[in-house]
C-alpha cells in the first residue's frame, strides 16, 4: 500500500511539473497510449481519436455518429461507380502548403499499403478502384460496384500531405516528422507511452480552438486516473473506472459525463487451426490434444451458455454496461431483433461439451490486454470462474496492449478477450472488420480465423447494395449467420465516462474518443 501510494504521488508530481499553470491549457489523462501516430498503421481507437487533433478525413462524423462535411464540403454519385466530392478551399498544412484534391489521392493509396498494419484501413478503402483529380478541389472515386456507404467508410481515413508523406515510413510519423495536417492542433512533443503535446492550429480553417495547448498523459491505473483530477493535475479524464463512477457523482468538485459507446466486448477463439497451437489448450491432464475443440460449434456454444453476462454487466461494471447479445448495439442499422438474448445454461454447455467429446472438459489459456478494455483483468477472471463450473480449467494470462496487439495479430493466442467498436454506425463495416475471412482489405481483426464463405459473399451483396431496406435484410441474415455459428462471442457493450472538473464540459463521444475537441468550458 506504501509503494503504491507513493506511485501515485509520485505521478501527480510528475504530472504537474510537466503541466506549467495556463489558462488555455487542457491536460488529458488517458488509459491507454497509442501504438503508434502513424494515421494509417493501426485502425485502433485510441490512434483514430489522437490522429484527429492533427489529421482530418473528407466526411467526418459527429459525436453521435451521423456524418457532416469535413475535408469535402459536398459529395454525390454520378453513376453507379463513381463518386464525387468538392474539397474546401483555402485550406492549409501545418507547414503553409495548400490541401489539395492529389493529397486526397496520395492518402487513399497509402491508407490500405501501410507495411506491417496490424489492423488495415483497407477496410474503409477497399471498393475504391482508382481516383481522378479533376481539379485541385474536385476529386473523383471510381469503384468496383455500387459503394453506397463510401461516403461513411471515408470518415475513418486521415487525408495527410503528400509533400510529408511519400516515402515516409510509420516511424517518421511516431517521431513527429511527418505529422503535418490540416487539423487543429500541431504535435510538439511525443514520448511514446508517456506523453502527447499538442499546440493550438491558430490557421485552422473550422475556427481556433479555445486550448492553446493540449497535453495528454498516459496513466493506465484507474485510481492514479481519478486520483489526478481530483488533486488538480488533470482536467479530464478518460476511462472512469466503474467502481468510482458511484461516489464521484456525489461530489461536487467533478462532473462524470456518460454515453452508450459502439464499442463492444467479445470472445474471440481459434477456429482456424485443425490442431491446437502449442500451450494454449490440453486435456485436464496437460497434454496436448489431437485436434483443435474449437471448430467444433459445440464447443463454442458450450462456451458462449456458460457465461452469465448479467453478472458482467453488474457485478464487473457496476452497471455501467450493456448486455451484448449481437454484434452491434439495437440502435445500429443491420441489429436483428429477432435474435433473443442467451440466458445462461452451464447443464446445457456441459451436455454440448460431452456431446462434442469432451465430457470432462479441458484447460485453456484465457488471453487479454490490462490497460485498454474496460474491466478486462475482472471480466476474464469471472469468465475463468464460470467455464470452470462446465470443466474448463482456464488461466489467465495478461499483458499491456502494446504487446497483445502484436501478439494477436501475429495469430499466437487462441483465446482472447477484444473489444471492436463500429467505427461506421452500422453492422456491415464490423462484419467486414471481425467476421468475414482474412485477406486483403477484408477480415483485418479477425482474429479467431472464423471463415464462412456464405457469409463472405454476403458480405460483399450488402457493400454493393444501394438500396437501405434491401441492405438492412442482407445485414440481418449475416447477423443471424454469426450469432448462431459463434463466430464471435459477445459479452457487453460499453456505457463511456469521462470526468472533468466542474467548470468543464465534455461531449460523450459514441466512439469512445478523447477528444480535446470536444471540451469546452462551462457557461
Amino acid at each position: 500500500m506504501i509503494r503504491r501510494r507513493f506511485a501515485i504521488a509520485a505521478f501527480l508530481a510528475a504530472f504537474a511539473a510537466a503541466a506549467p499553470a495556463a489558462a488555455a491549457e487542457l491536460r488529458i489523462a488517458l488509459a491507454a497510449a497509442p501504438t503508434s501516430l502513424d494515421p494509417h498503421f493501426h485502425n485502433n481507437g485510441v490512434n483514430n481519436a489522437q490522429a484527429r487533433h492533427v489529421f482530418e478525413s473528407l466526411t467526418a462524423q459527429d459525436g453521435n455518429q451521423q456524418i457532416r462535411p469535413g475535408l469535402a464540403e459536398s459529395w454525390r454519385t454520378i453513376d453507379d461507380t463513381t463518386w464525387e466530392f468538392k474539397l474546401r478551399r483555402n485550406v492549409t498544412f501545418h507547414d503553409g502548403s495548400a490541401f489539395t484534391a492529389d493529397d486526397v489521392a496520395f492518402s487513399l493509396q497509402r491508407a490500405p499499403n501501410v507495411p506491417n498494419s496490424p489492423s488495415s484501413f483497407g477496410t474503409f478503402t477497399k471498393q475504391i478502384r482508382s481516383t481522378t483529380v479533376v481539379d485541385p478541389h474536385t476529386i473523383r472515386l471510381h469503384t468496383d460496384g455500387p459503394a453506397p456507404l463510401l461516403a461513411i467508410d471515408l470518415s475513418s481515413v486521415m487525408i495527410v500531405s503528400r509533400k510529408h508523406g511519400e516515402g515516409a515510413t510509420t516511424s517518421d510519423y511516431q517521431s513527429g516528422k511527418s505529422m503535418i495536417g490540416t487539423g487543429p492542433y500541431r504535435l510538439i512533443e511525443h514520448i511514446p507511452n508517456d506523453r502527447m503535446v499538442y499546440a493550438r492550429n491558430e490557421s485552422y480553417w473550422g475556427g481556433v480552438e479555445p486550448w492553446g495547448k493540449v497535453t495528454f498523459r498516459i496513466v493506465n491505473l484507474g485510481p492514479s486516473r481519478v486520483a489526478a483530477l481530483l488533486a488538480g493535475d488533470a482536467d479530464v479524464i478518460s476511462d472512469v473506472p466503474t467502481t468510482d463512477v458511484g461516489r464521484l457523482r456525489q461530489r461536487s468538485d467533478v462532473k462524470l459525463w456518460s454515453g452508450v459507446s459502439n464499442r463492444m466486448t467479445f470472445l474471440s477463439v481459434d477456429v482456424h487451426n485443425e490442431v491446437p497451437m502449442a500451450g494454449n489448450i490440453s486435456d485436464r491432464n496437460g497434454n496436448p490434444l489431437p485436434r483443435n475443440p474449437m471448430r467444433d460449434i459445440r464447443v463454442r456454444q458450450a462456451l458462449s451458455l456458460a457465461i452469465d453476462r448479467d453478472v458482467i454487466v453488474d457485478r464487473v461494471n457496476e452497471g455501467e454496461a450493456i448486455r451484448a447479445n449481437q454484434l452491434v448495439p439495437e440502435t445500429f442499422f443491420g441489429y436483428n431483433p429477432a435474435i433473443q438474448p442467451e440466458r445462461p445454461d452451464p447443464a446445457a454447455a456441459r451436455r454440448l461439451l460431452a456431446e462434442a467429446g469432451y465430457p470432462d472438459g479441458f484447460r485453456l489459456v484465457l488471453h487479454t490486454s490490462n490497460d485498454r478494455i474496460i474491466n478486462a483483468v475482472r471480466t476474464v477472471q469471472v469468465i475463468a470462474q464460470m467455464w470452470g463450473r462446465i470443466g474448463i480449467q482456464t488461466q489467465i494470462e495478461t499483458m499491456p496492449h502494446t504487446v497483445y496487439s502484436g501478439r494477436t495479430a501475429r495469430n499466437e493466442l487462441s483465446h482472447m478477450l477484444h473489444s471492436w467498436g463500429a467505427g461506421t454506425g452500422e453492422a456491415l463495416g464490423t462484419f467486414v472488420g471481425i467476421v468475414h475471412t482474412r485477406g486483403g482489405a477484408f477480415g483485418g481483426s479477425n482474429r479467431g480465423r472464423y471463415s464462412n464463405p456464405e457469409v463472405d459473399e454476403a458480405i460483399k451483396t450488402a457493400l454493393r447494395t444501394v438500396d437501405d431496406a434491401k441492405r438492412l435484410a442482407i445485414l440481418q441474415d449475416i447477423m443471424m449467420t454469426v450469432v448462431n455459428d459463434k463466430a464471435i462471442i459477445p459479452l457487453v457493450f460499453w456505457v463511456s465516462t469521462w470526468a472533468t472538473r466542474p467548470d468543464l464540459v465534455y461531449t460523450p463521444q459514441a466512439n469512445q474518443a478523447t477528444l480535446a475537441m470536444a471540451v469546452r468550458a462551462a457557461r
